[in-house]
């Protein structure tokens, strides 16, 4: 009898370092996250630097996106099979030289591989970062909190990356937007055998063919939805590629289906929530990127604010992120529950984007901006975890790295996609707008106007699944 109840007394007792664990992982995800859009500020110092073409630029954002989602199906199954903590870490020693090999690049290629590797390293960091997470708390109520300061952590880390481009090549150079992540990354290395536990490990095989077919149809698929415009929307290359990356990833699926030991077990799918919940944050990501991306760009180029000036004026929104999910978005999880604070997330998030879609070309900051940015910043903390809780929420405790994979796939993917959606869906605008003989000002005004409504559009999707698709536990 003694051992019987000793030994639910032991497993009860938390890790005694789970909060500075925490913070070192919060410190990783900040950074990944970060680097997707650090660089959105540089690219016109980068291009003048390097030589890039105007098209050409976008492979800067691309290259880490797409290898970041494409490979983090893997980094779920390493970190399954040879513990967490030593798979985080060989992310942030991959990550850590790659952004030396970006900060030095003298060229466009070697820039671009760069942050391929940047991409690579990420793909590793964030399922075992977030296995992490849920592993060193035990708690539900302890978890909430855990998780709203994950969850602000990468917020924050893709907002604060627009002000800390600004900020850096105004008043460094654009290389230091990737040696940043060099001090940091040698920081979280030093401190991680001391902090984090080494996590569970399990025999088996990895499935590399895998990996690189499902990446290879996702790197297809945006170049053919990023070049549409050059090459035109009827030509075979538009028309092809797509084809050929839907080919691709059902050879894909159907290799997993045979394999013994495959990369993406497709039985993980019965999981209730599963499904929906990734379509959710997809949809989530490609409100809230294409959000941020055009916001800076109006900020700039039709306010005429300075690169510094509006990473300023982004501080609110990311303040507000930070606050509610630290502060206030697990409590009303833990009263209200994942699928109704999503679904008031959701609704706050395409109000926000509605209220984006009618700026004007003389907008004023307090009228036009901050307003809509704030509802935006509510919407965005209220949805982004529920949908993390809900995409997790039937998985089985073996398929946790494998689930966490799986959030963060979805979630970069439908950035990647969603992004390059709607920059195609304004570049089709501006030439009707200019054939229409409206031009300067008014007409890139009236693309960033179209990209609001489309992202709107995007959210408002998101918030339909979220209320008949995503369902509740007792």
């Amino acid at each position: 009898m003694s051992k019987d109840t000793t030994l639910p007394i032991e497993k009860a007792v938390p890790y005694a370092k789970r909060w500075a664990a925490l913070s070192l992982l919060c410190m990783a995800q900040f950074i990944v996250i970060m680097d997707t859009s650090i660089i959105g500020v540089a690219l016109p110092a980068i291009k003048t630097d390097l030589g890039y073409s105007q098209t050409g630029l976008q492979w800067i954002f691309n290259a880490y996106v797409i290898v970041f989602g494409g490979f983090l199906l893997l980094g779920g199954r390493l970190s399954d099979l040879f513990g967490s903590r030593k798979v985080f870490m060989w992310g942030f020693a991959i990550l850590t030289g790659a952004s030396l090999l970006a900060g030095m690049a003298s060229s466009e290629a070697m820039l671009n591989t760069g942050r391929a590797l940047q991409g690579l390293g990420s793909a590793l960091i964030a399922p075992a970062a977030l296995t992490l997470v849920l592993t060193k708390f035990t708690d539900p109520k302890e978890l909430n909190k855990a998780l709203g300061f994950w969850g602000a952590a990468a917020a924050a880390g893709g907002s604060a990356g627009v002000f800390f481009g600004g900020a850096i090549t105004q008043w460094l150079s654009w290389q230091w937007v990737f040696l940043i992540n060099i001090p940091l990354g040698l920081i979280v290395l030093v401190l991680s055998p001391g902090l984090l536990l080494k996590g569970a490990t399990r025999k088996g095989k990895v499935d590399m063919i895998g990996a690189i077919l499902a990446t290879t149809a996702l790197i297809l698929m945006v170049y053919a939805i990023v070049s549409a415009e050059s090459a035109g929307w009827d030509s075979l290359q538009t028309l092809g590629l797509p084809g050929l990356a839907v080919v691709l990833f059902m050879v894909f699926l159907m290799m997993q289906k045979n394999k013994k030991e495959p990369l993406l077990p497709l039985s993980i799918f019965k999981a209730p929530n599963l499904s929906a919940g990734n379509l959710v944050m997809g949809l989530m990501a490609g409100a809230w990127i294409p959000l941020w991306f055009f916001l800076n760009l109006y900020l700039q180029q039709v306010l005429n604010y300075s690169a510094f000036n509006s990473g300023l004026a982004l501080l609110p929104m990311t303040f507000t992120i930070m606050v509610l999910m630290v502060g206030v978005t697990g409590k009303l999880v833990a009263r209200f529950g994942f699928k109704a604070n999503m679904i008031a997330g959701f609704i706050a998030l395409t109000a926000a984007l509605v209220l984006f879609s009618n700026v004007p070309v003389d907008g004023s900051f307090m009228i036009h901006v901050l307003p809509a940015s704030l509802l935006g910043a509510i919407g965005m903390s209220l949805a982004y975890i529920p949908g993390t809780i809900a995409s997790m929420s039937g998985a089985k405790p073996e398929e946790t790295g494998l689930a966490s994979g799986l959030v963060n796939t979805s979630y970069q993917i439908g950035s990647a996609l969603g992004l390059a959606i709607i920059v195609a869906i304004v570049a089709a605008k501006n030439d009707m707008v200019q054939a229409d003989g409206t031009n300067g000002l008014l007409a890139l005004n009236e693309g960033f106007r179209t990209a609001f409504k489309s992202a709107a559009v995007v959210s408002g999707l998101a918030t339909l699944i979220a209320v008949f698709s995503i369902k509740t536990f007792k």
